[in-house]
């Protein structure tokens, strides 16, 4: 419902610049690769990621103030995340406590999907360069959880160190041998520990190429930083996202010469 009324609210004052503004405005749609990765962290189970590839699209609405300057709100679906492969830590329940406090680790791949609709507000100036329009922007955004999953995959060896010292288990007969591998495939819904709303600045470069008098496709390369900690929950630790977007978009005019 929260999300639901500040989307509607969003969309209430955009409609309200298009009667108050007699500038020219165009609306559009983008659609892109984004590389997010999640970074910080302030324990083993929160470090070590790095970037996957996930969707970016969404719609924009771009209201001129002046000849070059631009105010650009957006609503965007937006996958964040990251991915660790290799030896890492093990939370699994189904272990017993070691005397150290301290966490297994196993060789696995770890994929951490954050699934979010995200409204930035852009400052955006434009201006000609070589026969060409460019543009620069920045502005904060706010991003709504749609959905978390972590998915694992891989089968290894269970290590009660980041050494891989093997975990032993008695063989019968009074000596110890590794416990055999465990398979780790499975895909677990971790959004009720994510925070459902993320805070975070936007900024970027774009090239703008006409079509004809009203339309247009450019071609922008983003950035995006989370200022918001992801995680709920202090032992889960205190990662950010963000995320390198390149995307394609085809804007029309409705307002203005």
């Amino acid at each position: 419902m929260k999300k639901l009324i500040t989307l509607s609210l969003f969309i209430s004052i955009f409609f309200l610049l298009l009667q108050t503004l007699q500038a020219q405005v165009r609306i559009g749609i983008q659609g892109g690769l984004s590389v997010p990765n999640l970074s910080g962290g302030n324990n083993e189970i929160s470090q070590g990621y790095t970037s996957r590839l996930a969707p970016n699209f969404g719609i924009t609405a771009e209201i001129g103030i002046t000849n070059h300057f631009s105010i650009e709100p957006q609503v965007n679906f937006d996958g964040q995340g990251g991915q660790r492969n290799g030896l890492q830590p093990v939370t699994s329940a189904n272990l017993p406590p070691l005397p150290s406090g301290g966490y297994y680790y196993a060789n696995f791949k770890n994929v951490s999907i954050l699934n979010y609709i995200e409204l930035p507000v852009l400052a955006k100036y434009t201006f000609g360069l070589g026969g060409i329009d460019l543009d620069v922007n920045a502005g904060p955004y706010i991003g709504f959880l749609l959905h978390a999953t972590e998915n694992t995959s891989g089968t290894s060896s269970i290590y009660v160190d980041k050494n891989g010292t093997p975990l032993a288990m008695s063989d019968g007969n009074g000596g110890y041998v590794p416990v055999p591998r465990q398979p780790f495939d499975g895909s677990n819904d971790v959004t009720s520990s994510i925070h459902k709303v993320n805070v975070g600045i936007a900024g970027g470069v774009g090239i703008i190429l006409a079509i004809t008098g009203r339309a247009s496709i450019s071609l922008d390369l983003r950035g995006l930083y989370g200022l918001t900690s992801v995680q709920k929950y202090a032992q889960d630790g205190t990662s950010h996202t963000g995320n390198l977007i390149i995307s394609v978009r085809y804007s029309y005019r409705i307002l203005g010469i």
